[in-house]
């Protein structure tokens, strides 16, 4: 395949193979977001080899490997994936927990909607956005449109969106079961992409899973969840429902500008969503106590 778009969270990125590029080949959790568009946010132009950052390239940002991915045991390394400037220039460098050997540089911008994607360590038809590539192009596209990126997990239910925001381990999966037990729809169960259309705010799922396919809610309220004795909610306000949300935001700190953007995109969605705490027992009585304190 030498081209196609992918509309995840209502954004259309195509990705074109460049002359000398191997064809391009989506892994199998974005079969269901292929879609036909003349129209993209982004268009992403793969090449082949390996490509040299420009000299006194500034480092902004690095994430070290994660502990595990996926139950997946990794080796913890120093480098990731690193964000580098320079003079105008962004460029985003990472290595890939499945192939070793294999690495990328991104070359993006916050103003152009044309970037370019170095893979080197393949000869062979590739994922132009194997993990962590999909994560941090979907971040990035966030950011250009002021829009949000948050571990969570949401469902529909009869019509009333909800969306449960917590860290791993805090029972994000384990309430969207809950929820889709009893018939709800669940939209995601572990990343979010929330964006505003026309002043109503919804959730967009983001392909992780191999059966995944596009789904959308509108958010009616937000809950940061906590396993409990109880059942029992808590709303929360102003600063301190804006802290709890950006907890739990994915969001790489070095541009203050982008930082401003993002704490006024949090504080204007707390302000028209209703948000609380949640300490819930692991069983369908929660439904119960979220309908019953509507």
């Amino acid at each position: 395949m030498r081209n196609y778009n992918l509309n995840i969270a209502g954004y259309i990125i195509r990705l074109e193979s460049s002359d000398e590029a191997p064809d391009l080949l989506p892994a199998e959790r974005f079969q269901g977001n292929i879609c036909q568009s003349e129209y993209y946010d982004v268009v992403i132009k793969v090449h082949h080899g390996y490509y040299p950052l420009p000299e006194n390239s500034e480092r902004l940002f690095v994430a070290p490997y994660p502990a595990d991915i996926k139950d997946t045991k990794i080796t913890t390394r120093d480098n990731f994936w690193s964000v580098y400037r320079h003079q105008s220039g962004m460029f985003l460098t990472t290595n890939f927990p499945a192939n070793q050997n294999k690495t990328a540089v991104l070359k993006f911008s916050f103003i152009i909607r044309e970037w370019d994607l170095w893979i080197d360590g393949t000869d062979a038809s590739t994922d132009p956005l194997e993990y962590p590539l999909d994560g941090l192009v979907l971040y990035y596209l966030t950011v250009i449109s002021g829009d949000i990126m948050i571990h969570a997990s949401g469902v529909n239910l009869d019509g009333h969106g909800y969306l449960f925001s917590g860290t791993s381990g805090k029972g994000k999966s384990t309430i969207a079961s809950i929820f889709g037990g009893s018939g709800a729809r669940v939209i995601h169960d572990d990343r979010l992409i929330i964006r505003n259309t026309n002043g109503k705010y919804y959730m967009h799922n983001t392909p992780v899973y191999r059966d995944d396919k596009p789904a959308e809610s509108i958010i009616n309220r937000i809950f940061l969840i906590e396993h409990g004795d109880e059942n029992k909610i808590v709303p929360v306000t102003g600063a301190s429902a804006v802290s709890l949300i950006i907890a739990n935001c994915i969001q790489h700190n070095y541009n203050p500008e982008l930082i401003a953007r993002f704490l006024g995109a949090v504080s204007i969605m707390s302000t028209v969503i209703p948000v609380a705490k949640l300490h819930f027992k692991p069983d369908k009585q929660i439904i119960d106590h979220i309908l019953e304190n509507e």
